[in-house]
This record gives structure tokens, sequence and C-alpha cells, in this order.
């Protein structure tokens, strides 16, 4: 048998349609909700730890640099030593005191510039124990959160595989639903569920009110609900109207309210009646 167009479908069969996918979304969406805060937790934590990972990978390469910068002093002090001992060595040969003042100057440079390297060294020194203590904290820290979000994937996945089966059903009807829509409406029905607080896109009229927003609904409105001759929107929430009969649902409750006003009424005229047939009796 051939699959039936969704813009072939009659208002009456969208209607049920998007009623039985709204019934199988809300069923994902409670099994979801089960899962509470957890998979905002796991994916905070996992940004947690990917943040510090690349905080220790930072400062990593910061400690690589001073390092670099260390090796780099220690190398420029043997040069500035060896010209020391050279230019002391000349000393011995000078000629005149232009000479030696020169030679002098330049060893009390190459002398200056030992002490600021070894300046360097230490500072660059102080600064990798820091880098070192940070990078210690930032590891005790990672190993503390990956601990957590082992505990809470664990949580979920037991979650998830106890609700997965069940799931995958859903959203296997769920797809099948989606596929008898036609595409217009189903855009309009998810833009509509995405905006309702409660995820609610089509609902039905529960005591002359949309079981959305619960505002009251004219009674005209309602008859035209009931005709199943064109789709109706909440003017209140913009939820799609369904009436009850048709969603399948039992209004046992709201029906034996309205018998127990009918019978009110019928005690009330009875009761005027004979009141009216007295009155003549005695005439």
């Amino acid at each position: 048998m051939a699959k039936k167009d969704p813009t072939d479908l009659s208002v009456e069969e969208k209607l049920k349609t998007l009623f039985q996918l709204q019934t199988a979304l809300s069923s994902i969406d409670e099994k979801r909700a089960l899962r509470g805060e957890l998979p905002l937790e796991v994916q905070d934590l996992e940004d947690e730890i990917e943040g510090l990972n690349t905080r220790v990978e930072k400062i990593q390469n910061e400690i690589s640099e001073f390092q670099r910068a260390i090796v780099q002093k220690k190398g420029e002090i043997v040069t500035a030593e060896a010209s020391v001992n050279r230019y002391k060595s000349q000393l011995d040969e000078v000629k005149n005191n232009r000479e030696f003042d020169t030679l002098s100057k330049e060893i009390e440079y190459q002398s200056l510039e030992i002490e600021l390297c070894n300046k360097k060294i230490r500072e660059a020194e102080n600064r990798i124990q820091e880098k070192n203590d940070e990078l210690a904290t930032c590891n005790v820290t990672i190993q503390e959160r990956q601990e957590d979000l082992d505990i809470k994937k664990s949580e979920l996945d037991e979650i998830i595989a106890e609700t997965r089966a069940e799931e995958d059903k859903l959203k296997e009807k769920v797809k099948d639903l989606e596929s008898k829509i036609e595409p217009r409406l189903l855009t309009s029905f998810k833009r509509i569920r995405k905006n309702a607080r409660n995820g609610l896109g089509i609902v039905y009229v529960q005591r002359d009110a949309c079981g959305g927003c619960f505002n009251k609904i004219p009674p005209q409105r309602q008859l035209d609900i009931k005709m199943h001759k064109k789709i109706i929107v909440c003017e209140y929430c913009g939820r799609i109207m369904i009436d009850p009969e048709l969603a399948g649902v039992k209004i046992d409750k709201v029906l034996g309210t309205e018998e127990k006003k009918t019978r009110k009424r019928s005690i009330r005229k009875s009761a005027s009646s004979k009141k009216t047939t007295d009155a003549n009796d005695m005439e």
C-alpha cells in the first residue's frame, strides 16, 4: 500500500497525528527529565577540565621559556667570563694608561654583565618555582574534577541505560509520525513547542479553557475546534488546539460537573412547577 501524502491528510488526521507526536515527545522529555541537572553538570566539569588542561599547557610553555632563558644567560656568563680573563691577561701587556683604562672599563662592563645575567637567572628560577607551584595546584584540581566527572558520568550512564531502549523506540515513533506531517505544519509545531515553557505544541480543551495557558475559550471557538474543519490556535499562547474526544482524552470529571449542574437546574424547574400546580389547586 502506497504511503499517503501528508498534504492529502484531512484536518482531523493532521490533528490526530500531531497529538500523537506531542505525546511521544512529551514521553521523551519526561525520560530526559529523570537525568535532572546531570548532563549540565557533566558538561560543566568537562569544560572546566579542558580549561585547566589548557592552563597547564600554557604554564609548561612558560616554564620552558624561562629554562631556555636561563640556558641563554649561562652561555652569556661563560662568554663574559672568558672576556674578563682575556682582558685581565692583556693588562700585563699594556703600554700606556689609555690602554689600561680601556681594558679596565671592559673588565668592569663584562663583570656587570655577569652580575646582570646572574640576577636574570635568579629571577627566572623564582618564576619557574612559582609556575611549578601553580602547575601542581592545577594538576591537583584536574584530578579532583576528573574524579567528580567520573562519578557524574557513571550516574548519568546508569540513568541513560535504564531508559535508552524505551527512548529509542519513542524516537523511532517520532521519526515515523514526523514523516506523516506536512513540512510546513511540522515546522510551525516545532516552533510553538520550542517557545512553550512546558514543551506542549498542541493541547486539548479542558473545562472550556486552553490546556496550555488555561485562558477561557469562547463557545464559538470551542465549536470550531470540535468541527475539525481547520487548524485553530489559542489566541493567547499560540498553541494548536484539539478537541479532547479527537485526542482520545477522557473528561469524565468535566462531564460529571456538567451533569450535576443540569440536575440542579432540573430540580429547580421541578420545584417551580410543583409550586405552580399547588397554587392552581388552591384556586
